[in-house]
């Protein structure tokens, strides 16, 4: 097997399980995404990108949708968060640390633990500002 964990691979998507979602790996090898990391939709024979999260001794992968490595995966969220906020004329969205991690997963398309890493990155950058209402960009006024 030529694979590495954290490499970048082309899926495409199999039969729903149990624990997640089959996955044909660069057109040869069978992985596994868990439904737990799923933060997306998916349908069955929808081609996607994915990362090696890691490689089973029976052959088998398990694959992630997001970057591997923490340096990664906050630097995409930061900037997912960002165009969020952006993207809203008020620079707020009504999300922060003590969201749902259902509320955050829905609109967010992460962890509670991925947007609370991301958001303390950019609070930290003086990017945002976090309130008991959610969060705001830094120079927007409230």
């Amino acid at each position: 097997m030529d694979l590495e964990i954290g490499e970048k691979v082309d899926l495409v998507v199999g039969r729903f399980t149990n624990v997640g979602i089959s996955v044909l790996v660069d057109g040869e090898y069978e992985g596994m995404l868990y439904k737990n990391e799923i933060y997306q939709k998916v349908r069955e024979g929808q081609k996607l990108t994915g990362y090696v999260k890691f490689i089973r001794e029976d052959g088998k992968i398990d694959i992630s949708l997001q970057p591997i490595g923490f340096l990664n995966k906050i630097g995409e969220n930061e900037s997912y968060i960002l165009d969020k906020l952006k993207a809203e004329e008020s620079g707020f969205l009504q999300l922060n640390d003590k969201s749902s991690p259902e509320d955050i997963k829905y609109h967010m398309k992460m962890s509670k633990k991925s947007f609370k890493s991301a958001i303390g990155g950019l609070y930290k950058a003086k990017l945002i500002v976090i309130s008991s209402d959610g969060i705001h960009l830094a120079n927007k006024e409230r």
